[in-house]
């Protein structure tokens, strides 16, 4: 957003899916071999590196990765991932030769990237188990429209350190409101809006720190704050240059932004619950105690605004 005004709210980002992992910051690509238990189409050969297979469902699996991130299906794509894996299959056959595989490092490596997969597969056979309906995106949409509020404002502000510099603007704007550009320019802390006379643009009340946007709703076009405003930035003078009725977009615009958001929160609120339950012993420190069953779940984020 434009300002230091705007409230910046802590996001807890899940990664939602991921065929390449990374272990110590080296990237891991999937194993070229089939699992033990695999069934009769998982055994399918796309090639063979020393006599060692490289199964067709492996490079169906990295395929469906690069596809994902934007690269389309082409001979030239699945060459140059049965290329990679031919090499990655050769090393990790020498590795092998030389003991690696049996080294500590690696086993604590090994044992990570099975804890990462795993995991993943977790989220998302939840995410298939708690579908988002069609019901809970519109509530959800109808619920982010009622917070936004009525309406959206045009306005500029001058950001001071002071109470006693705020009210001495404010004596010079009474004298003559068109020097309001020339001392944001020159006087204002807030560098986002100061290059441009203060200007802010049109904005939502709701996604300003709450004493900013009160104050903007409650002034009339055309007039200033005639009292600074106190907020955790420092001291605000106002000045209202337009409203207008917020239009929110349609729903259809942000409706898959909306549901990666509550599938976010469904998952934050398991994900917390399950640690507020665990026991956690950190060496050193006192343990995390286990809630008790039946206790609240810690709760989810506070859910963003819609995009405009």
């Amino acid at each position: 957003m434009k300002s230091r005004v705007l409230m910046i709210g802590a996001a807890s980002v899940l990664a939602l899916s991921a065929c390449t992992k990374k272990v110590d910051g080296a990237p891991v690509t999937a194993t070229a071999t089939a699992p033990a238990s695999a069934g009769a189409s998982d055994n399918k050969v796309a090639a063979t590196v020393n006599g060692t297979p490289i199964y067709a469902a492996t490079v169906e699996m990295m395929v469906k990765e690069r596809t994902a991130q934007g690269q389309p299906d082409s001979p030239e794509l699945r060459k140059a991932i049965i290329d990679n894996l031919a090499m990655q299959t050769m090393v990790a056959a020498e590795g092998q030769k030389k003991g690696l595989d049996k080294a500590p490092e690696t086993v604590r490596q090994l044992e990570i990237l099975k804890q990462s997969v795993l995991a993943q597969a977790f989220v998302q056979d939840y995410i298939k188990a708690h579908p988002v309906t069609d019901a809970m995106v519109k509530a959800e949409y109808d619920k982010l429209n009622a917070k936004a509020g009525g309406n959206e404002y045009k306005a500029r502000h001058i950001l001071v350190a002071s109470e006693a510099e705020a009210k001495d603007i404010i004596a010079k704007l009474k004298k003559d409101i068109k020097s309001f550009a020339a001392l944001a320019k020159e006087k204002s802390m807030d560098p986002g809006s100061k290059a441009n006379g203060g200007d802010l643009g049109w904005f939502n009340p709701a996604g300003m720190v709450p004493e900013f946007g009160a104050a903007v709703a409650k002034l009339e076009k055309g007039k200033f704050t005639e009292a600074p405003i106190k907020s955790q930035f420092g001291y605000h003078v106002i000045v209202l240059d337009d409203s207008r009725a917020l239009t929110p977009p349609p729903m259809e615009q942000v409706s898959e932004q909306l549901k990666q958001q509550i599938q976010r929160q469904n998952l934050k609120t398991f994900f917390d619950d399950m640690k507020a339950k665990a026991k956690i012993d950190i060496v050193g420190q006192p343990a995390t105690p286990a809630v008790a069953p039946g206790a609240a779940p810690a709760a989810a984020p506070a859910p963003a605004a819609l995009p405009h």
